[in-house]
């Protein structure tokens, strides 16, 4: 039976230790940062209350990122990624260290949190090519779609916990906030340091600029890809509002610190109960049409946002949020990882996760330098509106994204996709 079957699929996933030690550090990590990021949001707003200096610290996050992304998937491609991993999650334990000592001895200051947005932004732009690209190398294919599934869950309730955890513990705080990510990063660091899998490193021939940018040209081949990856762009990018959040919190809903976890809290709530439902139900047909009815569905959400004065109101319109933009992580990831060859993926996922690293924290600045100039409703606001034109547009941009059906490609589709710069396999082919 289907469910026999579900769960010997899963019994299976949790006998793969090595799986499920990177799930455990993933977890933990991702909940360190969200607590993190909570913390220097307030703590930024408190010190300044200026909504440009909110939006900063997403700029100063994403330019590192925007700077070593490339390299960073280059190295993924050829060292041992658990090993990167693992050395990312050191850095950020010393970072946060850094934070909890200067708010210990009243230290803080606007110039300290912008260099930590700083440093957060270089390791995640060597964290994340590498944590992308190690789930294929510790199961078998055929676990694959289950072990996806199981690392977007885990990462939605690590980002539900997070900001809760982090808003709750800010009344002891931001020292004991800082404190606990410590802890985290440090187990994070450890069980990755034990993720063992057979690393065979590729012939050393040297780094040139074809080889650094190979993921850049597989994803400008597949028009679906870019269209894909670029619609999720845009669509953050103008929609997001996690950087005016504790604006919102403070001045528009008088919620306080514990206020704004929940709202960080809520998009990830949202999303965690979609994950649940397509592990139920998965897309499985007009899955390029799905994608960009749920972009429209999330510019909608933010625009409720924006004009909510409502706590409760204003928590479902970000539930709502997280639940569409699910859509668009389980049809963007499943595509990229069916659609790349092992050789390529660290560099597709840099690639990937610069798209999500511009969307996120490019996002945050464009935020706050419109709240500067529009206030935080007018910003929102302007966002969503933008988020529901842009699937609109993608329409006519990229009809062969609205045309995909299913996941994995169909043969006369895989046998039309151009095969990519330094790999053999075709592109459509499951590895």
């Amino acid at each position: 039976s289907a469910s026999m079957s579900d769960e010997s699929s899963f019994a299976a996933l949790r006998s793969q230790r090595a799986f499920m030690r990177m799930w455990v550090a993933r977890f933990a990590v991702i909940m360190a940062n969200q607590m993190l990021m909570v913390a220097v949001g307030w703590q930024m707003y408190e010190l300044t209350g200026s909504a440009w200096d909110l939006g900063l610290v997403g700029l100063c996050q994403f330019v590192p990122t925007l700077v070593l992304t490339l390299p960073a998937g280059h190295l993924a491609d050829r060292a041992h990624r658990g090993r990167i991993f693992a050395t990312c999650c050191g850095i950020a334990s010393l970072v946060a260290l850094v934070l909890m000592v200067a708010d210990w001895q009243g230290l803080t200051s606007r110039s300290l949190l912008l260099m930590v947005a700083v440093a957060l932004g270089s390791v995640r732009a060597f964290q994340m090519p590498a944590q992308q690209a190690l789930v294929p190398l510790l199961v078998p294919i055929e676990l694959l779609a289950r072990a996806t599934a199981l690392s977007s869950a885990g990462l939605k309730m690590a980002v539900i916990c997070g900001p809760a955890l982090g808003g709750a513990i800010f009344i002891a705080g931001a020292w004991a906030v800082y404190g606990v990510s410590v802890l985290l990063f440090v187990l994070g660091t450890f069980l990755l340091l034990g993720v063992r899998y057979t690393h065979a490193p590729p012939p050393d021939q040297g780094i040139s600029l074809r080889e650094v940018f190979a993921g850049v040209r597989f994803i400008w081949q597949s028009k679906v890809l870019l269209g894909a990856a670029s619609l999720d762009l845009f669509a953050v990018l103008l929609g997001g509002a996690v950087a005016l959040l504790p604006m919102f919190a403070k001045d528009i809903l008088h919620v306080g610190p514990a206020g704004l976890g929940l709202l960080r809290a809520a998009p990830a709530v949202g999303a965690l109960v979609l994950s649940a439902a397509l592990t139920r139900w998965p897309i499985q047909r007009r899955v390029g049409r799905t994608l960009l009815i749920a972009v429209g569905v999330y510019g909608a959400a933010m625009l409720a946002f924006g004009l909510s004065t409502s706590f409760v109101l204003s928590l479902l319109a970000l539930a709502v949020s997280g639940a569409a933009d699910m859509v668009s992580v389980v049809v963007r990831m499943t595509i990229i990882q069916l659609d790349t060859p092992d050789v390529m993926r660290g560099r597709v996922s840099a690639v990937n996760s610069l798209f999500i690293g511009a969307s996120n924290q490019l996002g945050e600045f464009e935020s706050g330098a419109t709240a500067a100039w529009l206030g935080p409703v007018g910003s929102v606001v302007l966002g969503g509106v933008g988020t529901i034109l842009v699937a609109i547009a993608w329409v006519r941009l990229f009809p062969t994204l609205v045309q995909r059906d299913r996941l994995l490609m169909s043969e006369a589709e895989r046998l039309a996709a151009p095969a990519p710069a330094g790999a053999n396999p075709a592109p459509g082919l499951p590895r």
